[in-house]
């Protein structure tokens, strides 16, 4: 059974949620599943905005069949081609042998990569500022590549002034038939995950997402579709400037995390007692996570959303902690700049995780590593709580400059 909603009197979302996926990319955990917005513009021609998932193909296509209700479909617009929003093209071009698909030049390559059917001069290849009118409607193109895949473009269509933004401006999660964000409390429920998509699935692009804003700063916009979660159509300001400090590694946030790891407790006790000083100092709303229970993709989330960062971590096998420096790893490869951090290390008989951390953190753009560490032997002893003081000292310092 059809299940669409009306984005405005001439544009419908035709997409759908999965509950049941687990992993997101087989990799990253969504625990309230997550969306594959589609839409369908109807005009003297029609035309469908992305496709989906092969997992809600039948929602998807039944959407399709209940807006349309008989006429064909004359435009398919690819904005993105991995394989969460272009898995039905192939149906499609099967269902509507008519239909022109309409992206950019590396897109129309890329869907030869995936599929295999006969192309019937049925592709118009478009560039930046190339239009096409549909009617009252008419699409301006707009090419964002790297956003995060090299094909990418955003389409806008002038008369209501919408954005389709492809997988900018998303977020996991599903749609729980609220399909706006004034219909969700999008602060308090959705921009955990909203950050935790950008900054992992987009957080290594802030240059080329900087280059996209700056595109759409000269669009006026009413509205924002993107191709996961909600859809904007109040306060977009105050998300655009969520996207303009992400992109540009600001934190979010004037806040402190630690990132713990520890085998028997004693790293996770002198984490915890360095929290507590840090408290007492008047810094609040600390948060603390153990790496090796923590999926990876909400420590990038927090690192993104957070100013200063303490690392806490034990020698393994002469080396660092494999869940810490899987931790540091990401941070590095996803462009994380802008940050004070600290270190705690600790090591048994021969402590080596404090020099390895510092050279992951040396290796990172506009990391400000303090001077003042902690070094254990084993545990936290009361002969090294001074040392410890002048290490919280240095942060709160650093938190409130003078």
């Amino acid at each position: 059974m059809y299940c669409t909603r009306k984005v405005t009197n001439h544009i419908y979302w035709v997409g759908g949620s999965d509950h049941r996926l687990s992993l997101f990319e087989n990799l990253f955990p969504i625990p309230r599943g997550v969306a594959y917005n589609s839409y369908i513009i109807l005009d003297e021609k029609t035309a469908l905005v992305d496709t989906v998932d092969s997992s809600i193909t039948r929602q998807f296509l039944e959407n399709i069949e209940h807006v349309l209700d008989g006429r064909p479909l004359d435009y398919m617009i690819i904005n993105h081609m991995e394989p969460d929003h272009c898995a039905t093209i192939e149906e499609l071009v099967y269902r509507y042998p008519n239909i022109k698909i309409v992206a950019t030049a590396k897109a129309i390559q890329m869907i030869h990569q995936f599929y295999n059917f006969e192309e019937k001069d049925n592709t118009i290849t478009v560039k930046e500022n190339d239009t096409l009118s549909l009617g009252s409607h008419t699409l301006n193109f707009v090419t964002a590549p790297m956003v995060h895949w090299p094909e990418v473009m955003m389409t806008y269509e002038s008369s209501e002034k919408i954005l389709f933004s492809a997988d900018a401006f998303g977020s996991f999660g599903a749609l729980d038939g609220n399909l706006f964000n004034d219909e969700v409390n999008f602060e308090s429920e959705w921009l955990d995950d909203a950050r935790r998509y950008y900054s992992n699935i987009v957080g290594k692009y802030g240059v080329q997402v900087q280059a996209a804003l700056k595109k759409a700063a000269k669009l006026e916009i009413q509205m924002i579709c993107p191709l996961h979660g909600p859809v904007w159509r109040t306060n977009i300001s105050w998300f655009i400037e969520k996207y303009d400090k992400w992109s540009r590694y600001e934190p979010e946030e004037h806040a402190l995390v630690i990132f713990y790891g520890s085998i028997y407790g004693n790293t996770e006790n002198a984490a915890t007692v360095l929290a507590s000083k840090l408290s007492e100092a008047g810094i609040k709303n600390i948060k603390l996570y153990d790496v090796s229970g923590t999926h990876v993709s909400y420590l990038v989330s927090e690192a993104w959303r957070c100013s200063h960062i303490v690392f806490a971590s034990p020698t393994y096998n002469m080396n660092l902690y494999p869940p810490m420096e899987s931790a540091i790893h990401d941070l590095k490869a996803l462009n994380l700049q802008n940050r004070t951090v600290a270190v705690i290390d600790n090591g048994s008989w021969a402590n080596a995780a404090g020099k390895a951390m510092r050279n992951m953190l040396a290796e990172m753009k506009n990391i400000t590593l303090l001077e003042d560490q902690l070094s254990l032997v084993s545990s936290l002893k009361e002969s090294q709580m001074e040392q410890l003081t002048q290490m919280a000292n240095s942060i709160i310092s650093s938190y409130f400059p003078q």
